[in-house]
């Protein structure tokens, strides 16, 4: 077969152990032709293959976003935002003006909000001051609390407070009314709602489908915003991803993108179990595996979020938080729960993901695998473990031993990229910062790791990712967590693409898999650490189509 797309003059990372180095790439009806040397490659060009002189730049395989929100992440591309603001008059300036710009929007939306934004906890009250008259709320960075003005709460019907399930929460003030803090995704979906994305919120806050069934210009304008995150994450280099929440509607979304000719990355999507579900739920993951199970778009696994997050306390811990007497927060699902769903999900061959970001809930996630283990023998599930913020030492061997991935985010560290060290690191408590974020303990005790960033929770770059991960410094009292260059480029490629299932379509370059490549603008290896941020994507290929080029 002739050659319709060659790579040439390359510095080629291939990720295969076989050979990790090579000079060109050649490619042909979605597939790599060959790897090799210039002269051998070259030499399948036919007269109408294209040619592209990579002038001594980094080739790798496609990047694998192991964990993101994809619907979500391309939603909030039209929203305010505010990641690295502080103070009132900043965020006051910035919301003015964003309405101004949005006159006739039902719901003026920001994202990126730190919890230390202001100089106090943030309330109605201070928003009321910046926006009095329309419905505005604010997105903390982690996805996992948003504030909302008194217009907000009264237009989403939850002033006077709401019911929620268990680990859900309209924080309510003395005055009966709500203070404006809505911990968690079911608590603030009322808000949501108000800006017309509750269809797209589904997939993680309640794991439902949209009733009534959108029309076909609803879907239309949702099919927009999902295609709108595909080209962003396009532009990042990002050829395959792992959404880390969703429905049969969010796979009906991008199936009608891929009818479009639009779905432009190999896109995976859960069955999101929620604490209210019965077993029986399992028969629809089921059901959208076996609808859904190509080299483009897949189901196949089922997600469970075990906790919340650190900076509200929502995370399960085994021990008080640090100044906060018989606070540990709670699990949403207590251990035997878990435990009895983790063994039929196993059972029937479905993949795992959990976010656990507490030391509790990583205990009992690996328990309830520990369980399945034990009931159906232990096999290659690739089960998962997403986020692992703070672990106990005795639990870290387990990862391993148990085939256990562990799914990392190097922007998530606090000082590391974009969160500030507070006031993470103070609601963990210096006696365990030895505990927390590790990424090469994890692996020298056997564990598989894959790195992703969570977006939009942080910036979906990849490069910034990488290099984040080769600068983050060591916290006190604890020690040198960074992987190598080449582990933690494995960490976003061929260990993502194992991790999901996907090893045998892409994450490599090798002869037969998919072509789904990366171009950098320079050497990855010949710059300085801080220096890989610098970098940007020169060319995103995926399965032989370029997707995005700078």
């Amino acid at each position: 077969m002739q050659a319709e797309m060659i790579i040439t003059n390359a510095r080629v990372l291939t990720m295969d152990p076989n050979r990790p180095r090579a000079e060109a790439i050649a490619m042909g009806a979605g597939r790599i032709l060959a790897v090799g040397a210039r002269a051998e490659v070259e030499a399948l060009a036919g007269p109408s293959c294209q040619v592209i002189d990579a002038g001594g730049r980094s080739v790798l395989p496609g990047f694998v976003e192991s964990h993101l929100h994809l619907v979500l992440g391309g939603a909030e591309l039209a929203h305010l935002q505010v990641g690295g603001l502080y103070g009132f008059a900043a965020l006051r300036d910035a919301f003015v003006g964003f309405a101004a710009k949005n006159a006739d929007a039902p719901l003026l939306m920001a994202q990126g909000a730190g919890y230390a934004m202001l100089d106090h906890p943030m309330t109605r009250a201070d928003l009321d001051a910046m926006v009095p008259d329309r419905p505005i709320a604010i997105t903390a960075a982690d996805h996992h609390t948003v504030w909302a003005n008194t217009a907000a709460l009264r237009a989403a019907g939850i002033l006077h407070g709401h019911v929620c399930p268990h680990g859900h929460e309209v924080v309510m003030g003395a005055d009966g009314l709500a203070t404006g803090e809505l911990r968690e995704f079911e608590a603030f979906a009322p808000v949501i709602a108000l800006g017309g994305e509750a269809r797209l919120n589904l997939g993680i806050a309640t794991g439902e489908e949209p009733s009534p069934w959108p029309t076909d210009a609803e879907m239309a304008i949702d099919r927009a915003k999902v295609a709108a995150g595909l080209r962003h994450c396009a532009a990042h280099g990002i050829t395959s991803m792992v959404n880390m929440d969703g429905n049969r509607f969010t796979l009906e979304l991008l199936d009608g993108l891929r009818r479009e000719g639009k779905l432009t990355a190999r896109v995976k999507v859960p069955f999101h179990f929620k604490p209210h579900m019965g077993l029986e739920a399992l028969d629809r993951a089921e059901a959208m595996t076996r609808d859904y199970n190509d080299e483009w778009l897949q189901s196949g696994f089922v997600k469970f979020f075990m906790d919340g997050v650190i900076d509200s306390r929502t995370a399960y811990m085994l021990n008080d938080y640090a100044g906060v007497p018989g606070h540990r927060a709670e699990p949403l699902f207590a251990p035997d729960r878990f435990a009895e769903i983790a063994v039929e999900a196993d059972r029937r061959g479905l993949q795992i993901a959990v976010h656990a970001i507490g030391d509790g809930a990583v205990r009992n996630t690996i328990d309830g695998y520990a369980a399945a283990a034990r009931a159906n023998g232990l096999r290659d599930m690739r089960h998962r473990i997403e986020h692992i913020e703070l672990i106990d030492p005795a639990d870290v061997p387990r990862l391993g031993a148990l085939g256990i991935v562990a799914s990392l985010q190097p922007p998530h560290a606090p000082g590391a990229m974009d969160f500030a060290l507070q006031p993470t690191m103070d609601v963990i408590g210096a006696k365990r910062w030895a505990d927390a974020y590790l990424c090469r303990t994890l692996a020298g005790q056997g564990a598989p790791i894959v790195f992703a960033s969570d977006w939009p929770v942080t910036d979906v770059s990849v490069l910034r990712g990488l290099a984040t991960s080769q600068t983050r410094m060591a916290y006190a009292g604890g020690v040198d967590e960074r992987l190598d260059l080449m582990d933690s480029l494995h960490a976003y490629t061929a260990g993502g693409a194992w991790a999901a299932h996907l090893d045998g379509v892409t994450g490599r370059l090798a002869v037969g898999l998919a072509a789904d490549v990366v171009m950098l603008s320079g050497d990855v290896e010949g710059v300085s650490p801080d220096s890989i941020a610098d970098l940007r994507i020169a060319l995103t290929i995926c399965g032989g189509i370029v997707r995005y080029s700078a």
